[in-house]
């Protein structure tokens, strides 16, 4: 393996756009760092609370996980790429229902280039949105905590509202919003210019950046001591169970990524003169997690409407904690410390398993594919070209796709069973499953391909291959 990546540094091209890869890779993290004008990074971390128990909080750990973002510190990348994220799957689901979307689709590399227009400016309409929305959170009364108490004074609050100034609001604004249109141009030039998917690199870093201080929370809150699995503390077996949780469920994912259902296809022979064409035998490549993490995503993204919505009721009706609507809020919460939460983990679930087979009937059309086959003089050996072949594609999809949504499932609600069985903090227990798992191994897959093909460009071996 060593000798493989000694390779890699010797071809001046790929040694180019490695390290332009890392140089952006560099710039998105130094943005990360750097805050907006008046607002203590600090407060705004208590202020959005331990993700168990607060609803903002746990909205901020959900979305800031898959969009390369950190919304408990207000920072000029704080909306990250969440902004591009939502737009291109807007225009992703627009092509199976949208006429006009449909046939850009079907134009190929130009009407990608015009889809991808169309992409960037929903992205400053949603940018200008979400940052409004965010900085009118930290506007408010309540969260006056935020703001450095140098800036409290009556001289540079407004005197009607006693709140920040227009203009500090309209600067913030217009600076996330370009801090999200930056990391996507960097996402694009890392596209050009570097080697693998800008966008799911920057996703990427964002999460590893997470894991230097899970690691170092673990070690903190532990002992190398027996303690007979007790939560109050982590000792030595859970530790092991960890480590070795941690490599099966990484080889589990690992799994499921590359997991194909090859289905035999034969095409047919055509005589031409004295040579005979065709009847050669090849396969066609299912893949088992067909909705990769989007169901999770989806799924966990409407999980905390409710938990909000009753939160705000409960508020409004200045409830008491023995209160119907604390007991119904309650039950969307991740309540990690006893892990009761059996309705949330239950609809959880069911959503996941909703949403893979509706991404996979948006993204599989098997009457499509049955006629490129049929077009192409290929058929599947004991079915008819045409009708037959598309209710075979089709029971064949439901099946794999059903082991996918289980893996899925089960890949959402580790870090809940992980937090509560062995009582660890759920950013610790999040990189046994869920969506940053799963992002990272594709990622991390992807760019093993892409620099697979650099090498057999110049005749060297693969870093999979023997």
């Amino acid at each position: 393996m060593w000798e493989k990546i000694r390779v890699v540094f010797t071809i001046p091209e790929l040694r180019t756009k490695i390290f332009v890869t890392l140089l952006f890779l560099a710039i998105y993290r130094v943005g990360w760092q750097i805050p907006l004008p008046v607002i203590n990074q600090m407060a705004t971390h208590h202020e959005s609370g331990d993700s168990a128990s607060n609803p903002f909080g746990d909205f901020i750990d959900k979305v800031s996980l898959f969009s390369a973002s950190d919304l408990r510190q207000a920072t000029i990348f704080g909306l990250g790429i969440m902004p591009y994220i939502s737009a291109s799957i807007i225009f992703q689901l627009l092509g199976t229902v949208w006429k006009p979307i449909e046939e850009l689709q079907k134009e190929g590399e130009a009407g990608r280039r015009k889809i991808n227009e169309y992409t960037r400016y929903l992205t400053v309409f949603l940018c200008f949105i979400q940052s409004w929305m965010y900085v009118a959170w930290l506007n408010q009364p309540e969260s006056r905590d935020n703001v450095f108490p140098k800036y409290l004074d009556s001289a540079f609050l407004d005197p009607d509202t006693h709140l920040l100034p227009f203009s500090w609001v309209l600067v913030s604004v217009f600076t996330m919003s370009c801090g999200t249109i930056f990391l996507m141009w960097l996402g694009e030039q890392i596209d050009e210019y570097g080697v693998g998917n800008g966008i799911s690199l920057l996703i990427m870093a964002g999460i590893l950046a997470r894991m230097p201080k899970a690691f170092m929370e673990l070690i903190q809150g532990s002992t190398l001591q027996l303690n007979g699995f007790d939560r109050s503390e982590t000792g030595l077996e859970a530790l092991i169970v960890l480590v070795v949780m941690f490599v099966a469920v990484v080889m589990a994912v690992v799994f499921i990524t590359l997991a194909r259902r090859e289905i035999p296809m034969q095409s047919a022979k055509h005589v031409r003169g004295r040579r005979v064409y065709g009847g050669t035998r090849q396969f066609l490549p299912l893949k088992i997690n067909q909705s990769g993490v989007m169901p999770i995503i989806f799924a966990s993204s409407l999980l905390m409407l409710p938990q909000m919505l009753f939160g705000l009721l409960q508020g409004a009706t200045q409830g008491s904690p023995d209160s119907w609507l604390h007991v119904i809020s309650q039950q969307f919460v991740h309540i990690f410390h006893r892990g009761d939460s059996y309705l949330y983990n239950l609809l959880y679930i069911v959503m996941i398993f909703f949403f893979c087979y509706f991404w996979v009937a948006i993204q599989f059309n098997p009457q499509k594919m049955a006629d490129d086959l049929k077009n192409y003089g290929t058929f599947i050996p004991g079915y008819r070209p045409g009708k037959r072949t598309e209710e075979y594609l089709e029971k064949v999809m439901v099946r794999i796709t059903y082991v996918g949504a289980a893996f899925l499932a089960a890949l959402a609600i580790m870090p809940t069973l992980v937090a509560s069985w062995l009582g660890v903090k759920y950013d610790i227990a999040s990189f046994y499953g869920g969506t940053g798992l799963l992002i990272a191994v594709s990622v991390a897959f992807d760019l093993v391909q892409k620099l697979d093909s650099h090498l057999v460009m110049k005749n060297y071996t693969g870093l999979l291959e023997e």
